[in-house]
């Protein structure tokens, strides 16, 4: 049997599932891009006293996830360009540039001269390679989801657009664990001399096959009738006339998504180091181990929500984040490995129900002819938002308020909203994308 339409925005999706490579394709670029993301995150203290030795201690962090945090405010602008490119001239190529984007980023902050050597000019250009990763992420993962989505038979579409979210989440335990070996086979003083660079430099291999895939894997569109109304004006200004409330209701079902992902699974090995006392080697390795939870639990939780419903899942999940994210920070806060860890595993449960049927949901959300541009925007409108800023929340509640608990009322604060939008979502498993 043949595809109908792998990759264009105005064909009808096919209900026949697309090629295995194809859909590895689709969902690889998540990989690409968060493993960038991750690392940045996890060595986060080293590039403070790389790139912004001239401060005390607090302020060169807060400097270091300030970088981080202004990729993430990048993201929208990414979204409306990828969006744009995703529904006017198709997935694929929207897919292709991104990959590109961020393997060029990413190897050039590997190779990124330090303030010692430059100056100012070395946190400067450090900001403009986030920012153009960020430009890039901004349409990663929307599109591989819609691709995903758009390209699996209904029954089993939950659990085949899971694999954007698992893209992202495998790059992140990649990244954690690559930083893992990283700070384990060396001394401190080599991994802030030069270690730091390995992860980023061994993104060019990760980035190449994701690049060689997409190039190979994904066949060049068939275009089909356009939907009525497609190509009148832009897909962004359609998509807000026909979509509007359902952008919003996205936004605001990504709220936990941002804040409980960057601050459980980035900012969360910082917190274990600075409140805990645990060494780095440790912390990240307790990380590790919960992504990989995240990895294996977030494809079941979405196969579950092809059979029960997407919205009872999610629902679940977020209920389990309002009541347990203060009991399971406590746990975390004992300063104990075992504790941080079975803190850790919890919130992985919790997250992965939430998040495995997410990328589905939003999917299912908005109409083909503009769902580049809805589902783009108002994704990252709220990651750039929240997950951007959240480990620098984080670190000024923990640091500056003395208040250790101030990430866990954070998380359960924003999980509340994100379940209103929840409750009033429109169950839409097993039917047409159209």
């Amino acid at each position: 049997m043949t595809v109908t339409s792998l990759d264009d925005a105005s064909a009808v999706p096919s209900p026949v599932s697309a090629p295995p490579r194809a859909l590895i394709a689709g969902a690889l670029g998540n990989a690409l891009e968060w493993y960038d993301f991750a690392a940045y995150g996890f060595l986060a203290a080293i590039f403070a006293k790389n790139f912004f030795p001239a401060s005390d201690a607090f302020v060169g962090l807060l400097a270091a996830f300030g970088v981080f945090a202004a990729s993430f405010l990048m993201r929208p602008v990414g979204g409306i360009v990828f969006g744009h490119i995703g529904d006017r001239y198709g997935r694929r190529q929207a897919l292709f540039i991104s990959a590109g984007m961020m393997t060029f980023s990413t190897v050039a902050i590997g190779l990124l001269p330090t303030y010692a050597t430059l100056g100012a000019l070395a946190p400067l250009l450090l900001l403009m390679l986030r920012l153009l990763q960020g430009l890039s992420i901004g349409g990663e993962y929307t599109t591989s989801a819609i691709f995903l989505a758009e390209n699996a038979r209904p029954p089993r579409r939950g659990f085949i657009a899971s694999f954007a979210g698992c893209g992202a989440s495998g790059g992140t335990l990649l990244g954690s664990a690559v930083a893992a070996v990283t700070a384990t086979a060396m001394s401190g003083d080599d991994l802030v001399a030069w270690g730091w660079r390995v992860p980023f430099l061994l993104g060019v291999l990760l980035g190449g096959f994701t690049l060689y895939l997409r190039g190979s894997a994904i066949p060049e569109p068939r275009r089909a009738p356009a939907a009525p109304d497609a190509h009148d004006g832009l897909p962004l200004i359609l998509a807000f006339r026909i979509d509007g409330a359902n952008m919003l209701r996205a936004a605001a079902l990504n709220l936990t998504l941002g804040v409980g992902f960057y601050m459980l699974f980035v900012y969360l090995t910082t917190y274990m180091q600075q409140v805990d006392g645990l060494p780095e080697r440790l912390s990240l390795q307790i990380n590790t181990v919960s992504m990989v939870a995240v990895l294996v639990l977030a494809p079941l939780f979405a196969a579950l929500s092809d059979r029960v419903g997407r919205k009872p899942v999610v629902c679940a999940g977020l209920v389990g984040l309002i009541l347990f994210s203060w009991p399971l920070f406590r746990l975390l806060d004992a300063g104990t490995p075992g504790l941080a860890l079975a803190s850790q595993l919890g919130f992985a449960v919790l997250i992965a129900a939430y998040a495995g049927p997410m990328p589905c949901v939003l999917v299912e959300m908005f109409r083909p002819e503009t769902r580049c541009s809805a589902l783009s925007l108002s994704y990252n409108v709220a990651l750039g938002l929240a997950g951007g800023t959240a480990p620098m929340v984080a670190v000024y509640l923990v640091t500056r308020e003395q208040f250790d608990m101030g990430p866990a009322v954070y998380l359960i604060a924003v999980s509340v909203v994100s379940l209103i939008a929840a409750l009033t979502l429109t169950e839409r498993r097993g039917g047409s994308l159209n």
